[in-house]
């Protein structure tokens, strides 16, 4: 499993880069998890950027791409194949930091842990 392969969002999504994905909500696979508040399409470089809202007290976290599983334009709902646990437990949001690749590469080991992580 390459890590670099989270980066990317999974073909058979056929999202279309015109698509803008702020303001969709974002499904945990057990729930709710918040809605996006930034998304990125760069090759080699896409990502949700989510706020949680009260559910876990405001927090913005950093999605790869890699972990989306299905968007569903009609209803503007995204789902994720982690847990909200999973979500709430990765590494900070730092907005200084989030696009600098020392970051990123700790994001993309974090969700590369899981089982079926790409």
């Amino acid at each position: 499993m390459a890590i670099e392969n989270l980066w990317h969002y999974r073909p058979e999504l056929g999202l279309r880069e015109s698509l803008d994905l702020t303001g969709f909500e974002v499904d945990a696979t057990d729930g709710k998890v918040g809605s996006v508040d930034e998304a990125n399409h760069a090759v080699g470089d896409s990502y949700l950027i989510v706020d949680t809202g009260p559910w876990i007290f405001g927090k913005k976290v950093l999605i790869p791409a890699g972990a989306v599983e299905h968007i569903d334009e009609a209803a503007r709902t995204i789902h994720v194949g982690r847990t909200k646990e999973e979500i709430k437990k990765a590494p900070e949001f730092d907005e200084d930091t989030y696009r600098d690749t020392r970051y990123h590469d700790e994001i993309g080991g974090y969700y590369a842990g899981f089982p079926g992580s790409r």
